[in-house]
């Protein structure tokens, strides 16, 4: 699990982004959220979990949106205006 990057939820499905790719589980989001533990895994939109050693900067876009982005990764991901208070100690 240390090596997971980030969930993402694809209908049933849950995409687990890692290092070394992506693999599908049939498992949703809202059951992950409540097996990993909080101090290193965060859901930061309704489809969406990341591992918080990840996460390389948070900002916000013109919209007032969260948006995550992620080390070593080139990618970012929405953070929901539900979730922006996990980032207030940051």
């Amino acid at each position: 699990v240390d090596d997971v990057i980030y969930f993402k939820a694809e209908d049933k499905y849950t995409t687990v982004i890692t290092k070394e790719g992506e693999s599908l589980i049939r498992k949703p989001i809202r059951e992950l959220v409540e097996e990993l533990d909080p101090a290193k895994f965060w859901q930061i939109h309704r489809g969406t979990i990341v591992n918080v050693q990840s996460i390389g900067r948070v900002s916000r876009s013109l919209t007032g949106k969260g948006v995550v982005k992620l080390k070593d990764h080139g990618e970012t991901l929405t953070v929901s205006s539900r979730y922006m208070h996990l980032f207030k100690q940051m």
